[in-house]
């Protein structure tokens, strides 16, 4: 995807409104695939590379992330679409662990936050973000754990 066009970046408020549904006192992992742009694009003009303000965002959000019990339990770093479209690259891959949906919903309401997701927003070209209840890592394939 080139930087001109429009990835998904934010949630909307309709799928916000799914996840607040959703039970919010169990554990949560949520696998994030994002795709970075080039040249960061703040608002305010400051030059940046999408690197560069992905990482000031995971500085500035970690404490939070940390405080609210959230850890990254995953990270890998994608080599190759295998299955999928081709057109599609992800530049980082994680899956972080929330001790509740309702610490996820926390960190997101946070001041310092919702500060640092200016430097996300800047970054990404596109992303996923989906919500999943861990099973059992020992689990076959289609099989829940």
């Amino acid at each position: 995807m080139s930087d001109t066009e429009t990835g998904h970046v934010d949630p909307t408020k309709e799928r916000f409104a799914l996840f607040k549904d959703l039970p919010r006192d169990e554990p949560v992992h949520m696998l994030n695939l994002v795709s970075l742009k080039a040249e960061a694009t703040y608002p305010d003009g400051r030059k940046a590379t999408g690197r560069e303000a992905y990482a000031a965002y995971g500085r500035e959000s970690g404490p939070v992330f940390r405080g609210l019990g959230g850890r990254i339990v995953w990270s890998g770093r994608p080599d190759l679409m295998l299955i999928g479209p081709e057109a599609e690259r992800w530049d980082i891959a994680f899956i972080a662990e929330y001790p509740s949906g309702q610490a996820f919903i926390d960190m997101i309401r946070d001041p310092a936050y919702r500060e640092a997701v200016k430097h996300r927003q800047a970054a990404v070209a596109d992303s996923r973000l989906v919500r999943m209840k861990p099973g059992n890592p020992g689990a076959g394939f289609g099989e829940e754990g």
